[in-house]
């Protein structure tokens, strides 16, 4: 069956497309919270991690927790893959992954937002963490969730998996605006 992703795109091959696409993203975001996490591991061990007051130590646990979450959910799918692999359930590893990346990336933004919590709140008063805060969870949200969901309203896609390929218009040279050789007709 043709799908209206791309022109001659049959559904094998856009999950096989889509899988390839979100493991390599996947790579990219376990390495940066793996490195938050050995940072939120390591801070015990310094020798003013004891003064810490109670709130502070709370919200360190809360950090590591949440990176516990992180690099479960952004690793699930690589561990789905394995166990699935050659069942032919790729259409439904695709669908359970993006589901797990996008809530391993939400999960890295609270990460990010109470370890930088814990960190202000160490050096600076109370209306500093509070601003500091609130600008890290506006940043990250915005970024990663309210920015791609406003460009996504308008996508052609949007209305439904049923929706027609945009046109790309013929360049005059035989080319079109989209990926891949021109359709023979």
């Amino acid at each position: 069956m043709i799908t209206a992703d791309r022109p001659g795109e049959t559904e094998a091959q856009r999950d096989d497309r889509n899988l390839v696409e979100l493991l390599q993203e996947l790579r990219v975001a376990a390495i940066g919270v793996q490195v938050i996490f050995g940072f939120l591991l390591s801070l015990p061990f310094y020798a003013r991690f004891t003064a810490l007051g109670h709130a502070q130590r709370a919200l360190y646990v809360t950090a590591v927790m949440l990176a516990v979450v992180s690099t479960a959910l952004l690793l699930g799918p690589v561990a789905f893959h394995r166990l699935v692999f050659r069942h032919h359930m790729k259409e439904h590893l695709v669908r359970a992954a993006n589901v797990m990346a996008i809530a391993g990336l939400a999960a890295v933004a609270l990460t990010v937002a109470v370890a930088v919590l814990v960190v202000v709140s160490c050096v600076e008063n109370d209306l500093a963490v509070i601003l500091v805060t609130v600008f890290t969870v506006g940043l990250f949200g915005g970024l990663w969730f309210v920015y791609p969901m406003l460009r996504r309203r308008g996508s052609p896609t949007d209305s439904g998996p049923s929706a027609p390929p945009p046109a790309f218009p013929d360049d005059g040279r035989g080319h079109t605006g989209g990926a891949g050789p021109k359709p023979s007709t």
